[in-house]
């Protein structure tokens, strides 16, 4: 004879609905966090319109980026081709051409806007390459100690001492001619600096009391390297971010101007070699070389501007000058 558990089973309870009082102090405090961050940008921009040289260094990247955007619709996307080059063989600037034509019969002026596309897609990617190197490598370096902080600045040691547009050049040589080629060859060489002045700054901001607690309540090693020190070297990486793009279109120029960049594609250092190539210095062609030169350094200079700018807000400590 079988029986039966008549014990009733205990109901499970509901999991309780958070009440609006519950859900209040959230939204607020995301809601702060957001005004918070807000009110820091606004004193970022108010601060940084005080510099003259930043706030022209900027204007002129704003021009320089939308030309380049709109070079389809300023030049036309066939003004690159050889075969329907409408002028003749280095002609001087005239009012059809205002800044001449090189040796095929190209616009000088409508190679100088397509070539900002690739001089300023190389520096920006070449850039974000090296600082992101050389942010993982100095926080690493920084937050670590022991050997792996020995091992990680003797190999960024060996990269500083090296020439880097002798190691750019041997890596753009054995690697394929093409444009990604050229971003990692700078990238992989330009972190060096950036990984030094990170692993500075992330030595002082773990001295500080705050990454105490944060190790004493059980924060781990990506813990307190993502949510704490990495906030806090942004600022360092973001005004290195800007001077080391000037040093990449520059290093990118030189390439280019050596061969060593994709001739298939236009670029102010390309437009100067082929100036080279085709005899413009010793015949004096000058609308043919003074251009893509005056563009090179003039985006240099305006990153270099803006940069130094950025680094006067973030670190008023250094005094430079307005």
């Amino acid at each position: 004879m079988t029986t039966t558990d008549s014990t009733p089973k205990p109901t499970p309870k509901p999991t309780p609905t958070p009440t609006p009082a519950q859900t209040e102090p959230v939204k607020s405090a995301r809601a702060l966090a957001r005004a918070r961050k807000r009110r820091s940008l606004a004193r970022f921009w108010r601060e940084y319109r005080r510099h003259r040289g930043g706030m022209w260094g900027l204007g002129c990247l704003v021009l320089i980026a939308l030309i380049a955007l709109a070079a389809p619709q300023l030049v036309g996307a066939d003004s690159q081709s050889v075969t329907t080059a409408p002028g003749g063989a280095l002609e001087s600037p005239s009012g059809e051409f205002p800044l001449g034509t090189d040796q095929f019969g190209r616009s000088v002026l409508a190679l100088l806007v397509w070539g900002a596309r690739v001089s300023l897609t190389v520096g920006l990617l070449a850039a974000f390459l090296c600082v992101a190197i050389g942010t993982i490598v100095g926080i690493v370096a920084g937050h670590f100690r022991g050997w792996y902080s020995t091992v990680l600045m003797r190999v960024t040691d060996w990269f500083l001492v090296m020439p880097t547009l002798v190691l750019a050049i041997a890596l753009a040589t054995v690697m394929d001619r093409s444009l990604w080629t050229v971003i990692i060859a700078i990238g992989v060489t330009t972190w060096p600096t950036t990984a030094r002045l990170v692993r500075a700054q992330t030595l002082a901001v773990e001295s500080r009391p705050y990454i105490e607690r944060a190790r004493a309540l059980g924060g781990g090693h990506g813990h307190i390297m993502i949510r704490h020190v990495l906030p806090n070297v942004m600022p360092l990486v973001l005004a290195q971010t800007t001077l080391v793009i000037s040093s990449a279109i520059l290093t990118e120029a030189t390439l280019a101007f050596l061969g060593l960049g994709d001739p298939t594609i236009t670029s102010w250092g390309s437009m100067l070699q082929d100036a080279r190539a085709a005899g413009a210095v010793s015949a004096g062609d000058w609308w043919y070389l003074a251009p893509p030169g005056i563009a090179i350094a003039l985006v240099a200079l305006a990153f270099t501007l803006c940069g130094r700018a950025i680094e006067s807000v973030l670190n008023p400590k250094l005094g430079v000058a307005r």
